[in-house]
């Protein structure tokens, strides 16, 4: 199942009335949760992976959190001044963080590198599919915010780019 499908999916449950979902394939399992009050607005995801992927997880993520408060403070730092010039690509959903399309491979953009929309600019994974990121907008990337192999969040900034 794809993100394309899962956000179908989504839409079709909270428009539907139905109050849970829950589907299982072999390699995943996602529930979704939609809210039991009109109060509540979202809708809940709950995605996980099989057993059998799940004692593969946890290593990665253990050294990544330790990593990114260090990362976090010094990254708000520096954007603010500069966000009224650049261009932020932010993260389109939660997942890895890759630059590159393997180790042995070249990365997609480095600081100074001309993109525009359509171009390929990074991974993420998400439940195990690589979503290849592409670029929305023309100009030069200045910094990329995020290290390779880290988790990042949704809305997460990527990229400062240089429209001019």
């Amino acid at each position: 199942m794809n993100l394309s499908q899962i956000q179908e999916l989504i839409k079709f449950v909270a428009k539907s009335g139905v109050s849970e979902v829950e589907i299982e394939q072999k390699d995943f399992k996602i529930t979704i949760k939609t809210p039991s009050s009109k109060k509540e607005k979202e809708v809940q995801v709950i995605a996980a992976p099989p057993p059998a992927y799940a004692a593969q997880l946890p290593p990665p993520p253990a050294p990544a959190p330790a990593a990114a408060p260090a990362a976090t403070p010094s990254a708000p730092a520096a954007p603010p001044p500069e966000e009224s010039k650049y261009i932020t690509i932010k993260a389109p959903m939660i997942g890895t963080f890759y630059r590159a399309a393997g180790p042995d491979k070249p990365t997609f953009v480095n600081v100074g590198d001309e993109v525009k929309p359509g171009k390929v600019i990074c991974i993420i994974e998400a439940m195990k599919l690589f979503n290849e990121i592409e670029c929305e907008v023309s100009g030069k990337i200045v910094k990329v915010l995020v290290d390779d192999a880290k988790p990042v969040e949704y809305d997460q900034p990527l990229f400062l780019v240089d429209p001019s």
